[in-house]
């Protein structure tokens, strides 16, 4: 099947099986090397990236359900070569250790973050609930977040 849509502001338009795991076409076979796979069953998050602007597991979706949508990823982030604030804050914040989860988590906060610029602690770690960390014990990715925040907020004034 002939499936159309949008990655990271780049069209796609590829032959595929539809019922093939969004995870996989986006790592495997349009190489966005971000998208990672672990769980397979949408509790790890790993794999979180956002269509149409909502974070969502993209182990959880079959590329057919993604027709002529707006994917980003973590590649997106950056732009003309440049981290993201976000990317700097979970940098300058020591926000990942071995870096398998900070992907997701890197997605699920822009998502967060376009909705909320100035959430509250509580609200961080509701956003954050369906993402897992086994390194960090999840204080700097806490801090992390609340620094890019900051910056964003700072950068649109």
């Amino acid at each position: 099947m002939i499936l159309n849509f949008k990655v990271n502001d780049t069209t796609h338009e590829i032959n595929i099986d539809p019922s093939m795991p969004l995870a996989d076409v986006l790592h495997d076979t349009l190489g966005y090397k971000s998208v990672k796979q672990s769980c397979s069953t949408g509790i790890c998050g790993a794999c979180t990236i956002r269509i149409d602007g909502e974070a969502r597991k993209s182990c959880l979706h079959m590329a057919g359900q993604v027709a002529d949508s707006d994917i980003s990823t973590v590649e997106g982030l950056s732009k003309n070569g440049l981290l993201s604030p976000l990317q700097e804050a979970f940098i300058e914040n020591f926000s990942f250790q071995c870096g398998f989860c900070t992907p997701g988590f890197l997605m699920s906060t822009a998502a967060l973050l376009d909705e909320n610029s100035n959430p509250s602690d509580e609200e961080v770690r509701d956003s954050l609930h369906g993402n897992i960390c086994r390194c960090t014990g999840y204080l700097a990715i806490l801090d992390g977040v609340k620094d890019a925040a900051k910056r964003m907020n700072e950068g649109s004034s």
